[in-house]
């Protein structure tokens, strides 16, 4: 069994991500590590089954690694993630190229399940929701070259929005114990990572359940503590539960970089009431400039469903208006996704698509001229810029305003080496909808 090669392929969010980091973690001292499924003797793919576009994608992705049992090497393939969680029982019956089904949590006992397999050849499910083992053990950081990792600080969610099926899929929110949360952001320090983004599916729910307040703010500054870390980025900061304390800790924590994602999906209090939100227009508008008066280099981002049951044009002109208004620095938008299971797609007045896929195209347009004026801003000042490689069009890298893979990049012009992972200054020279270039400071 050691001479075997395991090959992972990693799909949906971050917090997918970092599953399929602690699982190439358990895995590599017991198998060979690749990066290429063809030289895989075993390959795992970690689904997402969040929204139906991701759904086709994970059905795809195990088709094509099935594919690899005739033309290549692998001689066990593996599903695991949300889309196994969901459709576990469907897809042993519809995949029989599927060795081994696991759920979102089974991954504590996966070096036991490939074991068996191996030495009976038998189909193995498990979809148990478990605790024990998730998020924790070592991880193979797989963002960037290293600098970058992100830090999962609880599990599940306990919102219930209409249109979401994460709570059945993962459960009710957990926090994790803020010890163990510190010595992994230690060990990710020590290992040379600067930059550690907070996820959760709420991070500012974090405590409630464990330490009977929301604990964001503590957490937060202990992290600030940890030697070698730079930035702390965090990540789906849900309106609701922000309040004055984390406001306060976000302004006056230094290494905190003031970028906050807000999902907050519409505008409309009627939209937002079918979609039980636990806020409104007026409190989402406060919030706001609250923010960008007590914290004024704020970057807000934030994400938008467009197409909602029985939304109508008056509600979604509000959210187009709202939109320009407003100006988010960063912006998201989806179109709403009908999912089985959910309150929402039991609902009358479903939009069709041509309306929903014409709504997104509007929010996204008037979305990229407020992103070409709020960039046109920044010519001339001077970035601290995070470089993460060298491409044809030379280094490249972040500022504290963009998060990885979801926002631009500053592509820095320079005939000097930078070395990658590396800490610069650079003074913004031309700016379009989503990336900036610039020189040296």
């Amino acid at each position: 069994m050691d001479k075997y090669k395991i090959g992972l392929v990693s799909l949906g969010c971050d917090k997918n991500r970092i599953d399929s980091e602690i699982m190439l973690g358990m895995m590599k001292n017991k198998y060979e590590l690749t990066d290429d499924s063809r030289e895989a003797d075993m390959i795992i793919v970690n689904t997402c089954g969040f929204i139906e576009s991701s759904k086709q994608e994970s059905i795809d992705t195990i088709l094509e690694m099935a594919e690899y049992k005739k033309s290549h090497k692998c001689r066990l393939l593996m599903a695991t993630g949300c889309l196994t969680q969901r459709y576990g029982e469907e897809l042993l019956t519809l995949m029989p190229e599927l060795d081994i089904i696991l759920g979102v949590n089974n991954y504590g006992f996966l070096d036991q399940y490939v074991e068996k397999f191996i030495s009976t050849k038998e189909r193995i499910m498990a979809l148990d929701y478990l605790d024990e083992g998730i998020n924790e053990g070592e991880r193979i950081i797989t963002t960037g070259l290293g600098q970058t990792a992100y830090l999962r600080i609880s599990e599940g969610c306990s919102n219930h929005c209409t249109y979401c099926i994460i709570p059945k899929i993962r459960g009710s929110y957990r926090s994790r114990q803020m010890d163990h949360i510190l010595s992994e952001a230690k060990k990710l320090a020590d290992s040379g990572v600067t930059e550690i983004i907070v996820v959760a599916q709420d991070t500012t729910r974090y405590g409630t359940d464990i330490y009977g307040k929301k604990s964001l703010p503590e957490l937060l500054q202990r992290l600030k503590e940890i030697e070698g870390i730079r930035w702390i980025r965090v990540l789906y900061l849900y309106p609701e539960e922000f309040d004055d304390e984390l406001i306060r800790e976000i302004r006056d924590n230094e290494k905190v970089v003031k970028y906050l994602d807000l999902p907050i999906q519409h505008i409309s209090d009627t939209v937002l009431k079918r979609m039980a939100r636990r806020t409104k227009k007026e409190d989402i508008l406060s919030l706001i400039e609250k923010l960008r008066k007590e914290i004024p280099d704020i970057v807000l981002r934030t994400s938008l469903i467009v197409g909602f049951p029985q939304e109508t044009e008056e509600e979604f002109n509000e959210l187009y208006d709202f939109v320009g208004d407003i100006r988010f620095d960063k912006l998201g938008v989806f179109t709403y996704s009908k999912e089985e299971g959910t309150a929402a797609a039991l609902m009358k007045g479903q939009v069709k698509k041509a309306d929903k896929d014409k709504r997104l195209d509007l929010i996204m347009t008037r979305q990229q001229e407020v992103s070409r004026n709020v960039n046109e801003k920044k010519i001339g000042r001077t970035y601290e810029v995070l470089v993460e490689g060298l491409g044809e069009e030379g280094y490249y890298g972040r500022s504290y305003e963009m998060a990885p893979e979801i926002d631009g990049l500053v592509f820095i012009d320079t005939d000097k080496d930078l070395v990658v992972g590396s800490y610069v200054n650079v003074k913004i020279t031309e700016a379009a909808e989503y990336d900036l270039k610039a020189e040296l400071a």
